[in-house]
């Protein structure tokens, strides 16, 4: 038997799981779990990760560390774990190439979105998603591809899609420019992003669509940061009407003022006064 396989049998009879609970929570087949547990099958990393998450314990701990031996409060817990920002500590960064050896740019669909927060640094995930290439983009560079949803940073409007060139150090987060954020509870969102704390704590996250408030969220939620270079979309912008609409106000001001003016002097002239100096 494995010591993951020791770990996982350990971890469950420790939450007094059955292995039916145990699978469901998970997302898997009892029969599997059974494997995982009996040593005959090796976990995939997505349900690595979610057998780590679920039980509050770090993927390195459970696949290199005996639990059984260890005591309960000894175990490190992915919540005791500070954040890192900048980037000393490895991040699993997956990527797929194609013949010629370059790098894909990966299409994360909304459809997708939630399965990405899991599956994100899993290879075989990334292999069931579309791919395609923009020779405009700066090379060489790690480029991946969200489908956003929401209409929270118009005038880029639900549907389009936006491509993000990885940052692997957190601590290079431009104040003001837009990211596309994959975290662990709010899934993955475009915003744009200020690090209004002097430190790297917390971020604040902005919409362009004043519609909607602002609001703050913790690095340690944040799994990946993907800087916005480029957007596609097969919606055009609608013309921008308010200057129209203001110069339109303009001038229907001046041609009232006129007409004002237009009055004072006629009404001086039948009075007898001088008349008012003309519109410059």
């Amino acid at each position: 038997m494995s010591l993951v396989s020791k770990n996982i049998k350990h971890l469950r009879k420790q939450h007094k799981l059955t292995q039916e609970q145990l699978a469901e929570k998970i997302g898997i087949k009892r029969s599997l779990l059974g494997a995982y547990e009996e040593g005959r099958a090796d976990p995939r990393l997505t349900n690595l990760l979610n057998i780590a998450k679920e039980f509050d314990v770090l993927v390195d701990t459970l696949i290199s560390e005996d639990l059984s031996v260890m005591p309960t409060d000894s175990v490190a817990t992915r919540s005791q774990v500070t954040a890192d920002t900048s980037g000393q500590n490895l991040r699993i960064l997956s990527i797929t190439i194609d013949k010629q050896g370059n790098e894909n740019i990966e299409l994360v669909p909304d459809r997708a979105a939630a399965g990405y927060t899991v599956g994100y640094s899993d290879p075989e995930y990334l292999e069931d998603l579309p791919k395609f290439h923009l020779p405009i983009l700066p090379s060489p560079g790690t480029y991946r591809a969200f489908e956003i949803s929401g209409d929270s940073m118009l005038p880029i409007t639900p549907g389009a899609v936006v491509v993000g060139h990885y940052v692997e150090d957190w601590t290079q987060i431009k104040s003001g420019e837009t990211y596309v954020l994959v975290t662990q509870k709010e899934g993955i969102v475009y915003k744009r992003v200020f690090n209004y704390s002097g430190g790297m704590d917390r971020l604040l996250l902005v919409s362009d669509n004043k519609s909607y408030a602002p609001y703050d969220i913790a690095v340690s939620d944040i799994l990946e940061v993907w800087e916005a270079k480029a957007y596609i979309s097969t919606h055009f912008p609608e013309p921008n009407t308010e200057k129209e609409l203001t110069m339109e106000g303009l001038t229907r001001m001046m041609i009232e003022l006129q007409q004002e003016v237009k009055a004072l002097r006629e009404e001086r002239n039948q009075n007898g006064l001088p008349p008012v100096d003309p519109i410059a």
